[in-house]
């Protein structure tokens, strides 16, 4: 079963099991439907997927490589039509998902970057250790986004099957690749308008 925007429902990481309301074992979906409505009367820090006069650093993984590459073309296809230069973009690669954290920290420590990008694929079938993997990159993404202040977007793909991967990675709207640079850089555009006290 999949959402409106083809991502694939079902258990990710372990984390929201994939079990409706009880237990019920209906897998629930990724992204759940509906739009955030904000009062007007309110100051709101939102930030746009911007990419003008801002460098991005990418760590991806080389395991499961030819779905990675399908992530890291459209992640820099994405940057690049959202303003960002070619020569603004560095890559990192590393060997697997669970390097992807050590990675995002030092290209975040750096300063370089206004937001980072840490592509992977896990897939259940392939990697008995799938469970460990998957929640240790997640865990480990965020907190280098926290100890650095750099947004840090997590693209990467956590499936059942090697088919529901190559769906993931490209979709029908340019897949997790493009999902994670759109998210890094409005991130990196909210934070600077929240240093800056530029409100929306």
């Amino acid at each position: 079963m999949s959402d409106e925007r083809g991502h694939e429902a079902g258990t990710v990481a372990g984390i929201g099991a994939g079990r409706g309301p009880g237990g019920t074992g209906i897998p629930e979906p990724e992204h759940a439907p509906g739009e955030l409505l904000i009062p007007s009367d309110v100051r709101t820090f939102s930030g746009s997927p911007s990419g003008a006069r801002r460098a991005v650093g990418i760590t991806v993984s080389r395991f499961n490589g030819d779905i990675t590459t399908v992530l890291l073309g459209s992640a820099i296809e994405t940057l690049e039509n959202a303003g960002v230069t070619r020569g603004a973009i560095d890559v990192m690669p590393v060997p697997g998902a669970f390097e992807l954290p050590l990675a995002a920290m030092a290209l975040a420590k750096t300063k370089r970057y206004g937001c980072i990008l840490a592509l992977g694929c896990v897939i259940r079938g392939e990697t008995p250790h799938f469970d460990l993997v998957a929640a240790e990159a997640a865990s480990g993404v965020q907190l280098a986004s926290l100890e650095t202040g750099i947004p840090v977007a997590f693209g990467v793909l956590t499936c059942e099957t090697r088919e529901q991967a190559e769906r993931r990675a490209s979709g029908a709207h340019g897949g997790k690749g493009r999902e994670a640079a759109l998210t890094a850089l409005e991130m990196a555009d909210a934070l600077a308008r929240l240093r800056a006290g530029v409100n929306r």
